[in-house]
């Protein structure tokens, strides 16, 4: 399968966490599955007159686009020209190719929540009129209408994450290589459920501390972050803490509250990303599935069975209350 990926607008980060894929590598572990880039602005050799006849060639059917892959929103302004980002040396707009090429590709791939529904790049003002592929924000409909479909008959595919995990990437680009990747595989909002199907408290670490509501104060203590500093991972979709980056980091293993980065307008939650919301004390964002009553009866009954060691761990910046050693049953 071969892949051209563009960089629209964007920091680059989800090329930057795919570069940091290990044992092995982004590179090996494509060229094992047979697919390769057509060309990757920041990985490949080609450049000005080189890339764009490659462009042409494509637009014009010569060359058969298997996979578009697009990182970062596409800029829609001035007055919905796309001038606000041109593809240099061509004379036309990021916005006037990825409509030209995405009906040629045999899938299109969205990489990161810009791409896939604008992401950080659409926050504030949203100056460049920045949108993503088949999304704008949590609504269909974005560079491309929302019935899209590619020539494999798939919706854009939403690898959404901020940075997106580098395994998310390889994963995805593997499974449609192979074939492997039906509509079926998608969640509603275009992502892949090999890991949209779990959330981002699957796994992490602070979990005993979750079940019993014993939460943390400031960033560097240890305790559960829901309560207090804005920890959304009981509701955010991915795999983090189940596969963490390069094998051992994800944000609430590193301290720092998960966000949702791979959802819709995570960007703009409307109050600091560190602190969280309430309403007579009791958080807005509750798990998912979680009616408020029993959020409110289960939060009770497990702080006022808390034992000391989880109680005072949670407030404190390494654990101060090593667990309780007990002699194997049966013996004396």
């Amino acid at each position: 399968m071969k892949v051209l990926w563009l960089q629209a607008s964007g920091c680059g980060g989800c090329t930057m966490s795919a570069l940091c894929a290990e044992a092995p590598d982004l590179i090996d572990t494509l060229a094992t599955a047979g697919v390769e880039f057509l060309w990757h602005p920041a990985l490949s050799l080609a450049t000005g007159g080189e890339v764009r006849q490659l462009l042409q060639a494509l637009e014009a059917g010569e060359i058969a686009l298997d996979c578009l892959a697009v990182e970062g929103a596409i800029a829609r302004g001035p007055m919905g020209t796309g001038r606000f980002q041109m593809l240099s040396g061509t004379g036309r707009s990021m916005l006037d190719w990825v409509r030209a090429l995405a009906p040629l590709a045999g899938h299109v791939v969205a990489v990161g929540s810009c791409a896939a529904y604008g992401g950080v790049t659409s926050a504030g003002g949203n100056p460049s009129d920045a949108v993503g592929l088949a999304f704008e924000g949590a609504h269909p409909g974005g560079v491309l209408a929302a019935e899209f479909r590619a020539r494999s008959g798939l919706p854009v595919v939403n690898i959404a994450g901020c940075p997106t995990h580098p395994g998310w990437v390889t994963e995805t680009l593997m499974l449609l290589a192979r074939g492997h990747l039906a509509a079926a595989d998608l969640d509603a909002l275009g992502r892949p459920l090999f890991y949209a199907q779990h959330l981002v408290h699957h796994g992490c670490p602070r979990n005993e501390f979750y079940e019993y509501k014993a939460s943390a104060l400031q960033l560097s203590d240890l305790g559960c972050m829901m309560e207090h500093l804005g920890c959304v991972g009981t509701q955010a979709v991915g795999d983090c803490n189940i596969r963490p980056w390069n094998g051992e980091g994800s944000c609430t293993r590193g301290g720092y509250p998960c966000i949702a980065c791979t959802a819709p307008e995570f960007e703009e939650p409307r109050h600091p990303f560190t602190e969280t919301p309430k309403v007579a004390g009791i958080p807005v964002g509750l798990p998912a599935d979680m009616p408020k009553a029993w959020f409110m009866a289960l939060a009770s009954l497990s702080k006022a069975a808390t034992p000391e060691r989880i109680a005072k761990n949670a407030v404190a910046p390494r654990l101060t209350v090593p667990p309780t050693i007990r002699k194997p049953g049966g013996r004396r």
